[in-house]
């Protein structure tokens, strides 16, 4: 058992085993973790490496900090948004790799942090970027404050699957008329009149994941990087993908059943088929119950593995 400080304090890993098993990892393989996080995934699978090689991306500064504790020769952080992956890679002749995991979502840390914005559990200010040093990303409080009533309507409905998100963006507009929406507990009580009785929690979490996606445009992201997977990987190389909401997994399922995000598989003259992956996990992966009970994030993880076809990208 490692004694990485990763794992705990930072962030726990979700279906860890089942990852790294998906991966098929060899001692001298080249892999990508393109959600660093807490390193938690990444950590585990170094310690599987001998002359192989890691790079692991993250915008976040603070994952930047954490992966300087597993610097060694098999290991290079990039600090970058996964849909620059092909680029990244290519500019370090890192091509092709023989595994790719995304583990997407937030980790326990950005959640644990106050100042981040991203938990309904503390205040603090409506921020929600991923990379906070960038100050060219609207924030969760710009878009609150400065988006039209009809674009709130349609991210609190898309994004975050909001039953009542007509109301619930006039009710916001109301509110900032009174004065700028800057804070988590201020977003609350003015959201407090339409937040459905005795289901307050699961309300509010749907209003954050829709603020969180908008403000890092995760769902044309997570497109972006896929799309690049087939070019990434190797013939034989696995894809492994675990998402935290119907919207990650639809478009992780469509792409790795279809070979696109949306509608039927296109044939060619013949009518034949040809797709960049075949999947190996007919359903998702699921979190066990020991695990969801010790680690509540794990209760809505679905994991989803796929083999590289020798069919050209």
């Amino acid at each position: 058992m490692s004694t990485y400080p990763n794992d705990a304090a930072y962030h726990r890993p979700v279906m860890l085993a089942e990852c790294l098993a998906g991966l098929d990892l060899r001692p001298g393989g080249r892999y990508v973790d393109v959600t660093f996080g807490g390193g938690g995934h990444s950590a585990r699978i170094l310690e599987q490496l001998a002359e192989g090689h890691l790079y692991s991306f993250d915008q976040d500064e603070a994952a930047e900090r954490e992966a300087a504790q597993l610097a060694r020769p098999q290991f290079t952080f990039v600090r970058a948004n996964f849909r620059d992956l092909h680029a990244e890679l290519a500019q370090r002749d890192a091509l092709p790799v023989d595994g790719l995991l995304a583990d997407l979502g937030v980790s326990s840390h950005q959640f644990d942090t106050a100042a981040r914005g991203f938990s309904t559990r503390f205040d603090g200010p409506l921020d929600m970027r991923m990379n906070p040093q960038d100050n060219t990303i609207a924030t969760a409080a710009d878009v609150l404050n400065d988006y039209d009533e009809a674009r709130l309507h349609r991210i609190f409905g898309m994004y975050g699957e909001v039953t009542n998100a007509r109301t619930l963006a006039a009710t916001v507009v109301q509110a900032r008329r009174q004065r700028a929406l800057r804070t988590i507990q201020e977003l609350k009580q003015a959201i407090q009149p339409v937040v459905a009785r005795g289901k307050e929690n699961k309300y509010l979490a749907q209003v954050f994941q829709a603020l969180r996606i908008e403000v890092n445009d995760e769902l044309t992201a997570l497109q972006e990087m896929l799309t690049q997977t087939a070019q990434v990987l190797r013939p034989g190389g696995r894809l492994v993908v675990m998402s935290y909401h119907s919207l990650e997994d639809r478009l992780v399922k469509n792409f790795i059943g279809q070979g696109k995000f949306f509608g039927q598989a296109e044939k060619d003259l013949f009518g034949r088929v040809s797709l960049p992956f075949e999947a190996l996990t007919r359903k998702p992966v699921e979190a066990s119950a020991e695990e969801v009970a010790e680690n509540s994030r794990a209760r809505s993880a679905k994991l989803r593995i796929a083999i590289r076809t020798s069919t050209p990208a």
